[in-house]
């Protein structure tokens, strides 16, 4: 597994939690940037890119509607800070926590981000 600034190689156990990727042209679109856009926000750690079948791919959980999920860009942030790695950045966000309900991603998407972020100050220390 390799990994150069947010971006990592994919494994199957993480294409089962995150479920639906988008490559960089198809986050573009909806968000109305260029591919090359999408690779800046993950080298800024804003978001997290993995390498599938060639191709660097997000999950498609990142996006709602025509922007980044509310929080997400400063949650990977904070996930970074306290040293984790994509591949676990992911694993952390993608994984079922009964004490949310539901993962930190779905948390995010449906407006209880202070919780997650809460979660993932705490990590850092």
């Amino acid at each position: 597994m390799w990994q150069i600034g947010g971006v990592t190689q994919s494994d199957s156990d993480i294409d089962t939690l995150v479920g639906t990727w988008l490559t960089l042209k198809e986050a573009a679109a909806p968000l109305g940037v260029s591919p090359n856009r999408i690779k800046t926000l993950i080298r800024e750690n804003r978001l997290m890119g993995v390498v599938r079948r060639g191709e660097l791919s997000i999950p498609a959980d990142f996006i709602d509607g025509h922007d980044l999920v509310k929080g997400l860009p400063g949650t990977l942030v904070l996930l970074t800070d306290a040293g984790f790695s994509t591949e676990e950045a992911l694993r952390w966000l993608f994984t079922p926590d009964e004490t949310l309900p539901g993962t930190p991603i779905q948390a995010m998407r449906e407006n209880r981000g202070t919780e997650v972020r809460r979660r993932a100050q705490g990590m850092a220390f």
